[in-house]
């Protein structure tokens, strides 16, 4: 018995390693033969090719203006918060004036000088006139008298009103410079300064602290940029369509107006601005600032027959087709968005085409 499995193991173990050798053999050579690709074939279809740009930008209003102070001092008070819809002529805040010492000073010692010298003027005036009453002055020296007194009392009046100009910001009246008044209608979309806070005024020389900023959202206008690649291909009066970050459901529409004659230089490439008026939907308040992409038509064509890009063939200037019966087609070709392309000549709907 220990003979004949001393004689069956070294066979059993030979046995195993041949049939082992032949099955890897035959999984290597499975796997080397070439799975026969099936060919992908599709049919040319009715579609409608839009050829578009988009440019990148925000919605802002058309008229934004900056509420400055006239007068110099510090903000006493505020009337508005943003958001608010003003009139012209609304209250936007009231400046307390600070007068300089050097300045109030200075006004002060005129206004005195001035009542000084109006005073003297008077009693010259009621003298004289005592004296013409009398017989001892003449008409012209009364008269001299008189216009001496006018003069010192227009003066002094002038005084009076610089010191209160230096105190107050104003002399009287209703257009009084301490009052920051909003100078169109419209919604305040900022205020820049608090109560307390400095400002300096609006002058030839000086721009002036910014109140707050003030604008008509009832017109507004999309502003972007667009690629010199691009710049050529557009034109006032083309449609486009607007996606609002801010918006994700509505869909803003609008008429490009304007395309800058300049373009300046951005990121290495050079950009030129354009402006869209847009017509926001009903009941969708659209933000100042809001960033959107804008779609610009820039060619349209609709039902038209047209097949994937990826179906075409290229030799040098030759653009064909192969059917699934191996027949070659010339094709002539109109329109395309980047996915589908116009076949004007070359096809027919039921041309089954080969994919390469």
């Amino acid at each position: 018995m220990s003979r004949l499995l001393r004689t069956l193991v070294p066979l059993l173990v030979a046995a195993t390693a041949i049939g082992g050798f032949v099955l890897t053999l035959g999984f290597l050579v499975w796997r080397s033969q070439e799975v026969p690709e099936v060919a992908e074939t599709l049919v040319p279809g009715h579609a409608d090719i839009v050829v578009k740009t988009v440019a990148t930008g925000a919605i802002v209003p058309r008229n934004e203006v900056g509420v400055k102070s006239r007068v110099s001092g510090v903000v006493h008070e505020l009337f508005v918060e943003p958001g608010a819809v003003v009139q012209a002529g609304d209250r936007i805040a009231t400046i307390r004036i600070l007068p300089d010492s050097a300045t109030l000073n200075n006004a002060q010692s005129q206004a005195r000088s001035a009542s000084i010298r109006l005073a003297d003027a008077q009693a010259e005036r009621d003298r004289v006139q005592q004296l013409f009453d009398q017989g001892a002055a003449s008409g012209r020296e009364l008269q001299r008298a008189q216009t001496e007194h006018d003069l010192a009392a227009q003066d002094a009046a002038a005084a009076r009103r610089n010191l209160q100009i230096v105190r107050e910001g104003a002399a009287g009246g209703t257009d009084v410079s301490t009052e920051v008044r909003a100078p169109v209608p419209g919604m305040v979309l900022s205020v820049d300064v608090k109560v307390g806070y400095s400002v300096i005024e609006s002058n030839t020389f000086n721009e002036g602290t910014t109140i707050a900023y003030v604008a008509d959202m009832d017109d507004l206008v999309f502003e972007g940029f667009l690629d010199e690649s691009e710049v050529g291909r557009v034109r006032e009066g083309l449609s486009l369509g607007l996606t609002v970050g801010a918006l994700q459901d509505a869909q803003l529409t609008g008429v490009l107006e304007y395309i800058s004659p300049k373009g300046i230089e951005q990121d290495g490439a050079v950009q030129f601005e354009i402006r869209a008026a847009i017509t926001p939907p009903d009941g969708v308040f659209v933000r100042a600032g809001s960033s959107a992409n804008a779609d610009i038509v820039l060619d349209r064509a609709e039902e038209v027959l047209s097949i994937d890009e990826r179906a075409l063939r290229f030799d040098g200037e030759r653009v064909f087709v192969v059917l699934a019966s191996g027949e070659e087609r010339d094709l002539t070709l109109g329109l395309s968005d980047g996915l589908r392309i116009q076949v004007l000549e070359g096809l027919a709907l039921d041309d089954e085409v080969v994919v390469p």
